[in-house]
């Protein structure tokens, strides 16, 4: 028992002093080092702050559906994302916030004020929910999941929920630059799923394992940024099953989520939104004329672009 512990204090030790910095400097340098690093970080501070200045967000009752897994980390990228929406169109958009866990009286009295009319999920009555519907003695590997990785809340919070039978649902770190014709067509007659497209593969696992797993052909490049679906083509049972089958076999990957919503949404009727104007990670097609493109989803390497200027133009 003692030498597991000296092994344990051990290895936190090196991962202190040795792991984590060596990985803390290869992202760095992966933005071009300290300096660049250091000047993405503060236009990030810069938006945080504008956050709590942009105009109000009006979330209509009758309003198409869109929902954010967000919270206290994420709240001020929701705002950007649902300005820049309602921007570019003269749709009625209702914002359907889905507490990530981290919401509190202050925190959601913000955002009720800057997105008048927003409906907020609580952790309280997500809780509630999940328990109701995905009850722990019958999918632990799920609750399990959501404890250590927020993610699948995307999955296991949203469609729990009874409101409405089709869900489209936004990643935070997005900026729509022209009216989002496709996904506004999808959401006024929701058929099968919508998503868009992965400027690369990222499932964290070899999408023939997926396939066989699920019994099912996997669609390449599938990404969650914007994805939605009707809730009752989910088959919980089988995402417990995938999803510790896939973690036990072949180790914890940062996409599961999205592996898992690929196979979710596997030969479903697809909504594919087209990659040259719904562009994931945009790296060489950042222009001055934003509107030549719809939306942008700054994963990667496309957060400086993001943090450093893209926000300024909303």
């Amino acid at each position: 028992m003692k030498e597991s512990l000296i092994v344990k204090m051990i290895q936190q030790i090196i991962n202190q002093l040795y792991r984590y910095p060596k990985s803390n400097w290869k992202n760095i340098k992966r933005f071009g080092g300290i300096v660049s690093y250091r000047k993405m970080l503060k236009g990030k501070k810069e938006m945080i702050r504008a956050s709590y200045w942009l105009p109000e967000i009006v979330s209509h009752q009758d309003g198409l559906p869109i929902y954010f897994l967000t919270g206290k980390n994420y709240l001020y990228q929701t705002l950007f994302c649902a300005k820049s929406l309602v921007n570019t169109s003269q749709e009625k958009f209702k914002f359907i916030l889905v507490d990530d866990g981290s919401f509190d009286d202050q925190l959601i009295e913000r955002a009720s004020k800057q997105m008048p009319g927003v409906e907020i999920i609580t952790k309280d009555i997500i809780r509630q929910n999940v328990e109701n519907t995905l009850p722990e003695e019958k999918f632990p590997y799920l609750h399990w999941k959501r404890k250590v990785y927020p993610h699948i809340k995307k999955l296991t919070d949203v469609h729990t929920l009874s409101n409405n039978p089709y869900k489209l649902v936004l990643d935070s770190d997005m900026l729509f630059w022209d009216e989002p014709k496709e996904i506004i067509n999808w959401l006024q007659n929701p058929q099968g799923c919508i998503h868009m497209v992965d400027s690369k593969e990222s499932y964290g696992y070899d999408r023939k394992v997926m396939q066989l797993l699920s019994g099912k052909k996997i669609s390449s490049l599938v990404n969650v940024g914007a994805i939605g679906c009707k809730s009752s083509i989910i088959n919980w049972q089988d995402l417990e099953r995938w999803a510790k089958h896939l973690e036990m076999n072949y180790g914890a990957s940062y996409f599961l989520e999205q592996a898992l919503s690929a196979m979710i949404i596997a030969e479903q009727q697809q909504t594919i939104l087209d990659k040259d104007d719904y562009i994931v990670n945009p790296l060489n097609t950042i222009t001055r004329d934003l509107r030549i493109n719809k939306l942008h989803h700054y994963v990667d390497l496309s957060k400086k672009f993001y943090f450093e200027k893209a926000w300024k133009k909303i």
